[in-house]
C-alpha cells in the first residue's frame, strides 16, 4: 500500500551542532515528510499521541504511539512517515552524529 501527500510536514530545526541534530516535525493530518535517509541514528519523541504511517518502499505500517512516547532507528533506512491520524500531531527528532 502507497499513499501519496501533498502537504508537507513542517521542520523546526532546534539546534545543529557537532554532537546532534534536534528538529521538531509539525504535522497536520495527512501530511508528510517526504522520501527521506538519515545520515546518522536517531531518536523520535511524540509530543502529541498519534498514528504514524511510515512508508519502506514496499508497505506501509501503521504505528500508534503515546504522546511522550520515544523509540530510536538506525542511520542510511529510506522511507517516508505521514500522519495517519485525525488530528494534527507532533514529535522531536533528535540525530546523533
Amino acid at each position: 500500500m502507497a499513499f501519496k501527500c501533498d502537504i508537507p510536514a513542517r521542520p523546526t530545526l532546534q539546534l545543529d551542532d557537532e554532537v546532534c541534530r534536534i528538529t521538531r516535525w509539525d504535522f497536520e493530518p495527512g501530511a508528510a515528510t517526504g522520501w527521506h535517509e538519515h545520515g546518522w541514528p536517531y531518536f523520535v519523541t511524540m509530543l502529541i499521541e498519534g498514528v504514524l504511517a511510515v512508508h519502506d518502499g514496499e508497505k506501509v505500517t501503521e504505528v500508534p504511539l503515546a504522546a511522550g512516547q520515544s523509540y530510536r532507528r538506525p542511520a542510511g533506512i529510506r522511507h517516508d512517515v505521514m500522519n495517519a491520524s485525525k488530528h494534527p500531531i507532533a514529535f522531536v527528532e533528535i540525530e546523533l552524529k
